[in-house]
């Protein structure tokens, strides 16, 4: 029987870290995955989880199962940072949370929230969007429909566009919703424009699922969920797919959450019954390791302030690497768009939105061991002042600009 199986080809994000370590070449650069890369290139345990898990070493005294829905001082921790500890939402117990096996997981629970609960079959992603959330949402039986997101001719956000396209969404239809730090453009809303967003799904009855993966990761903790919270202001139920692989590095611990809002506290009971449902088919219940770290940094004043020092780090050496990165490619006469390179500055996040095409891409890989997704979507943490120039030099090449 599986001698029949056809080969499937490589993932188009992780295929390239697997081609990125085959590559022979000492100065190979990997831009693709969306991890975060210090100056010098590696991608550290924060000090605040170091200490988090000592302690958690010396004080855990069984590996017993955890529940269902995780360890609950994790989800609280989780509510807190999504909504504020004053929220409304949060001391009227209007949410539930689940720990989910990362962000990937919390977006799988989601669409077998959707499908097999709710009994939605369509789901409106951004055009673009993340290249695993299409499959991700099939892979349940959705039907995923595209609204308008990103501008290509100002680089910006077709907000005209998008609105447009989301008054055509029918009652009960899902829209998920980058909370912050569009992937892949780094191109999000203003908080006018997030509230306009909360309106219009509000006024067709909509469901908004906001993925929210890279929390602090744009201008700060509080201001990056100003859209999460401008639109759970103007709609009673609503899904959030969370993470903490970025914000605290913990990629391979897997540490994702998966949060319903719904209009009062009965509701939400009723539905995280189901959700726990669904989780005992999928994955039985999460591992405990990462989320138990988390919640111990969380639920200590210090480790929490070490924390905001260690996240406020990571987020203004990509903005530094924003603006090296420009510099370099305008010393060389490089212009990614007609109007030149301020708008790599101006997104927001870990990912820069390129506008090198495909065929370019694939250049860089082949003849100079730079890898880029195939959209064009830059990894800019992993840019460096060492690594800067040879990009520099190579993207000029690619593109016919002079060196």
């Amino acid at each position: 029987m599986f001698k029949s199986i056809e080969m499937a080809p490589a993932d188009p994000i992780l295929g390239l870290s697997e081609a990125f370590k085959a590559d022979a070449n000492a100065e190979k650069i990997n831009l693709g995955v969306g991890v975060y890369k210090d100056a010098a290139g590696g991608t550290p345990v924060l000090k605040c989880i170091k200490v988090a898990e000592a302690k958690l070493v010396d004080t855990e005294s069984t590996k017993g199962y955890l529940p269902i829905d995780g360890n609950p001082v994790y989800g609280q921790k989780v509510r807190e940072l999504l909504f504020g500890a004053d929220s409304e939402v949060v001391k009227e117990g209007r949410a539930a949370t689940s720990h989910t096996p990362g962000g990937t997981g919390a977006l799988r629970v989601a669409g077998e929230f959707i499908k097999n609960v709710l009994g939605v079959n369509t789901l409106w992603l951004s055009d673009p969007s993340w290249a695993n959330h299409a499959a991700v949402f099939g892979a349940v039986g959705l039907e995923v429909k595209k609204y308008p997101y990103f501008d290509k001719a100002s680089n910006g956000l077709n907000f005209d566009g998008m609105i447009e396209a989301l008054k055509g969404v029918g009652e009960g239809e899902v829209v998920l919703l980058h909370g912050c730090c569009h992937n892949p453009t780094g191109v999000d809303p203003s908080v006018e424009q997030w509230e306009k967003i909360a309106e219009v799904l509000a006024e067709k009855k909509a469901l908004p699922l906001v993925d929210f993966a890279y929390q602090g990761f744009g201008v700060g903790l509080e201001e990056d969920a100003a859209g999460l919270r401008a639109v759970v202001a103007k709609n009673k139920e609503l899904l959030v797919c969370s993470s903490f692989s970025k914000n605290f590095g913990l990629y391979n611990e897997r540490v994702g959450a998966f949060t319903i809002v719904a209009e009062d506290t009965e509701a939400v009971k009723k539905a995280q019954s189901q959700i726990k449902v669904l989780i005992r088919r999928i994955y039985s219940n999460p591992p405990a390791h990462g989320g138990a770290a988390v919640a111990n940094v969380l639920a200590d004043a210090d480790l929490t302030e070490q924390w905001y020092g260690e996240l406020a780090e990571m987020r203004e050496r990509i903005a530094e690497m924003r603006k090296l990165f420009v510099a370099e490619l305008d010393k060389r006469g490089v212009k990614l768009s007609e109007a030149g390179n301020q708008f790599i500055v101006d997104q927001c996040g870990m990912f820069s939105f390129s506008g090198l095409t495909k065929e370019q891409v694939e250049v860089l890989k082949k003849e100079h061991s730079i890898y880029i997704v195939g959209s064009g979507r830059i990894n800019v943490a992993g840019i460096s002042e060492k690594n800067v120039g040879k990009l520099c030099d190579a993207i000029a090449s690619v593109t016919g600009a002079a060196v």
